[in-house]
Formats: C-alpha cells, sequence, structure tokens
C-alpha cells in the first residue's frame, strides 16, 4: 500500500455511467488518490476518461489489461454479470476492491469473491451508499437510541416510478444478467432492512410477476449479449406506463413483487416493489415495543422522519417527533460522496465501515431466495448462513 504522502493508484472498470461518477469523485491527485488507468467497452468512453484524468490515462478494452498495472485500487462499476469474475481477478492480486452493488448474481458467486478476497488479504467493499443517506442515518441513530423500543417490525414500500425506463429497456430485464429485479433493486432495501433491524434473514417467501411490461408492444430487435442502456431513449415524462414503447425485446423479469421475512433476531420484515408507481422513492417504516418511525422522503427538501410514541385515536399526520433532515450536496442525497471518502480511507488504511461485504452478501441471498420462491409460488425458503470461516475473516 502506498505510503502515507502518496497518492493511490486506482483503476476504475466500467468507466462509463456509474464508473464515470465513482472515478470522478475517486480523483484527487495530490489529495490521497488518483485515477490512472481506465477500462470500458466503448471508445467514446475511454476518450471522454482521457479528457478528465489526462493524457497519461492509461484504457483498455480488456480488464486482465488493467488489473496487470501497477495499482493499490480499484473501482468494478460494470454490468452486475461481470462484477463475480472482475472481483475475484481484483482480489487474486491484492487490490482494495469498490464493488457496486449487487455484489454477485448468486449465493455461490458471494461466497467465491468473499473467499478470494479472504485468501489475499484483499480489501474488499461494496458500494450499498444507501447506508451514508442522511434519512437513513438518522432512522438508525434513533432506532440505536431506543427511540422506539425494541424493534420488531420493518415495512417498506419501494415506489420504482421510472421502473420502465431504467429496467426494461436493456439487460436488466433479463434473467440470465439479473437473476431478476429482487435482487437487483432490491439489493439496496434488503440491506437496509437487515441494518435498521440488526438481524439477516433467514426464512423468505415472496409472491409476484411480470404484470404490464410484459404485454407491451413495440419492443426493440433482438441482439447478440446484452442490450446496452441508451439515455436518449429514456421517457421519464410518459405516464401512464402502458404507453411506453421500446422496450426490451426480452423481458423475463417481474414488475411487481413482495417478500416476507424473519430475521435471525425473530423480527418480521416486508418489503414491496412496483416499477410502474408515478412517484419514485422508498418509505421505510419501523415499529417497536415502545412506538414506531418512518421517513417522509429520501434526502430530496422536506425529507422528514417522524415518530409516534404516544397511543391515539386515528392517524395523526403530525406524530410525536418529527426530525428534518438537511439537504446533502453530492449525488443520491451526498452519499455517493461519503461512501467514497469511506472507501479510499479504507483502501488506505484499513478499519471499521459503514457498508460490510457481509451484509451485502446477506442481502444478496435474501433477494436469491426470495425470487426463487416467487417463482415457486411463494413456497418458504431458507437463507443459507456465510460459512462460518468466511464470516470470522470478515468480522475482524
Amino acid at each position: 500500500m502506498k505510503s502515507k504522502n502518496s497518492d493511490l493508484q486506482i483503476g476504475v472498470i466500467g468507466s462509463g455511467g456509474r464508473g464515470q461518477l465513482l472515478g470522478a469523485l475517486a480523483h484527487r491527485p495530490g489529495r490521497g488518490a488518483r485515477v490512472v488507468a481506465c477500462c470500458d467497452v466503448s471508445d467514446a468512453t475511454l476518450a471522454r476518461n482521457r479528457q478528465e484524468y489526462g493524457a497519461g490515462l492509461f484504457t483498455t478494452g480488456d480488464c486482465r489489461a488493467l488489473l496487470a498495472r501497477p495499482l493499490d485500487a480499484v473501482i468494478i462499476a460494470t454490468p452486475d454479470f461481470l462484477h463475480e469474475a472482475q472481483a475475484v481477478a481484483a482480489a487474486a492480486r491484492g487490490l482494495a476492491i469498490y464493488l457496486e452493488k449487487p455484489m454477485a448474481l448468486t449465493i455461490a458467486g458471494c461466497d467465491r469473491i468473499l473467499r478470494a478476497a479472504a485468501r489475499t488479504g484483499a480489501r474488499l467493499y461494496v458500494g450499498h451508499n444507501m447506508r451514508h443517506m442522511p434519512f437513513v442515518q438518522k432512522m438508525k441513530a434513533l432506532i440505536d437510541a431506543g427511540a422506539i423500543g425494541e424493534v420488531k417490525a420493518c415495512w417498506v414500500r419501494h415506489f420504482v416510478g421510472h421502473g420502465g425506463d431504467f429496467y426494461f429497456r436493456d439487460w436488466h430485464a433479463e434473467r440470465r444478467y439479473t437473476t431478476g429485479l429482487l435482487l437487483q433493486k432490491a439489493a439496496h432495501d434488503l440491506d437496509i432492512i437487515h441494518w435498521l433491524c440488526n438481524g439477516y434473514s433467514r426464512k423468505v417467501n415472496a409472491l409476484g410477476g411480470l404484470t404490464l411490461y410484459g404485454a407491451l408492444p413495440g419492443r426493440k430487435p433482438r441482439e447478440k449479449g446484452p442490450t446496452r442502456p441508451r439515455p436518449d431513449e429514456m421517457q421519464l415524462a410518459a405516464f401512464p406506463p402502458t404507453k411506453m414503447r421500446g422496450l426490451n425485446h426480452r423481458i423475463d423479469v417481474e414488475d411487481l413483487s413482495s417478500v416476507q421475512m424473519q430475521l435471525d433476531n425473530g423480527v418480521f420484515a416486508t418489503y414491496a416493489q412496483c416499477h410502474y408507481t408515478p412517484d419514485y422513492w422508498r418509505n421505510y417504516m419501523v415499529i417497536g415495543t415502545e412506538g414506531r418511525l418512518e421517513n417522509f422522503g429520501n434526502g430530496e427538501p422536506g425529507t422528514h422522519v417522524r415518530v409516534w410514541n404516544r397511543r391515539k385515536q386515528g392517524y395523526d399526520a403530525r406524530g410525536d417527533a418529527t426530525y428534518r433532515i438537511p439537504v446533502s450536496r453530492g449525488t443520491h442525497g451526498g452519499a455517493d460522496p461519503m461512501i467514497m471518502a469511506e472507501f479510499l480511507r479504507f483502501a488506505r488504511h484499513g478499519g471499521k465501515t459503514a457498508t460490510s461485504p457481509l451484509a451485502a452478501r446477506e442481502s444478496i441471498a435474501t433477494g436469491c431466495m426470495a425470487t426463487e420462491s416467487l417463482r415457486a409460488g411463494g413456497a418458504l425458503r431458507m437463507v443459507p448462513r456465510v460459512p462460518a470461516g468466511l464470516a470470522a475473516h470478515f468480522r475482524k
């Protein structure tokens, strides 16, 4: 690892889109970190990277060539179905790894990544940025301070208003590239449920289906390999979603789903996801022995968290305490700058982090087993634990 006064040498695999944002946040020449290599399948993206990071930037379309460079850390922000192989390869080099969520598409894939990182001592960090969102952190702080007593239940509603544009126009719509949206899209929420409730899901069952987008006409022509997203195709103002056209040629993931979970500490949780609502936000409600709390908004102006802990008749919209959440600078409610700052500190020094590769694996395991349950008509499924040796290594 670099000396205290020199920059970490960072490579970015998947340097367009999300990778472009993360790379820009990591690039701090003379202040601890420098992006020195980028890998992407788009020549236009690599040309833009050279403008952003300087003419001396190493660019390639082959991640193996990037990983052969003298690097300290790597950011992996490629499509989900590439995460496992690329993370395992980076871990084999002993690099510090920022791996975008979801960690992998399968439980076995997550465990392979964990084993690879444990073998070489690679510092593995998974990009669950919602743990850095101020409204989530406020809810966690209130729960940990005993504001609602002992947690017993958590109910989550996820209104995915732009689901048709973000998940049904490209490879996200196909099981072979995502497993399903209870993994790809819900990985954040399942992680936050586990974090707020201080436990991991052990039993799940789920129901859902492809209830709207599967019947829409006007599909894109079939392509070889996964269809790539094109921002110019977005129709974010179109409503209702039944008017949408130009969706992926193949759609076999669900657009409506709900999951019930029992955590290892006895907490019961429910998660519901819909990809054609008019609004786009997440609502978390946590119920304890002495009250409940709930968020309204996800970081935009007016976001607040309310607590109820006095008995009353009917609904009290004001609650017993209201906590206004200040608007933070930066994408995802200020979470992205904070998560990258934490990763750079972790890459250099190690230590505790708000995110956890074990928690990331548990969210994927829950999403995988919930998807299996859904496709088996709601049958109960057990969520396998992380192998004991791996769990011990990552708890150090």
